[in-house]
């Protein structure tokens, strides 16, 4: 299993921390909207932990993530519009930056609401970023929910992408950044030797 990158598929690093930031995203953004319509009482302060707890990971990851992105790198492209490709470019930057903005939000929505510390998973207490503040945290908490909206229209639009290229242009996009190996999937073929050119036959006298 190869750690880095090359032409045909994302390495084991990138295709690790997609697919993990992708599982805690659903987690947290199934457990958040289930949370806002639970009555507000004591007994749910774990839930709102747990979804913190989560949040703060997938930064955590997505730092990791665009570090590794500077020394790995791209696998091979596939011919396409010029629209497609700076359609494709676009959201991934967007999905680049919602990752960085919707947990950063949360966590200055937490400190500005004045709330007790926040324990990581139970394990240690995460710094708040600033004194309590009521006009930050009605700010933090709509541009929180904000993001989270356009976070889930860059994901279906992601998705949709993924799956256009695997059922419509059936190339490698998707599968070479499947956990697992498909049959689709080419690993780049090896140069071959120059054929020589046939010799003529010498002449009879």
């Amino acid at each position: 299993m190869a750690i880095r990158s090359n032409d045909a598929r994302w390495g084991a690093i990138a295709r690790s921390l997609h697919w993990i930031i992708f599982v805690l995203i659903a987690i947290a953004a199934t457990v958040g909207l289930i949370m806002v319509e639970l009555p507000k009482r004591p007994n749910i302060i774990p839930v709102y932990s747990f979804h913190k707890s989560i949040g703060l990971t997938v930064l955590a990851l997505a730092v990791l993530r665009l570090l590794w992105r500077l020394f790995d790198r791209r696998p091979r492209e596939p011919a396409m519009p010029a629209w497609q490709h700076w359609a494709s470019r676009l959201v991934h930057g967007a999905l680049y930056v919602l990752i960085f903005a919707i947990p950063l939000s949360g966590w200055l929505f937490d400190s500005a609401g004045g709330l007790r510390p926040l324990r990581w998973f139970g394990l240690f207490e995460v710094p708040k970023l600033l004194a309590p503040n009521d006009d930050v945290e009605d700010i933090a908490e709509v541009l929180h929910e904000a993001l989270f909206w356009v976070l889930a229209a860059a994901v279906v639009l992601h998705v949709g992408g993924a799956l256009k290229h695997h059922f419509v242009d059936r190339d490698d996009v998707l599968a070479r950044m499947l956990p697992w190996r498909t049959r689709r999937l080419r690993e780049p073929a090896a140069a071959e030797p120059p054929v020589p050119p046939p010799s003529t036959p010498a002449a009879t006298p």
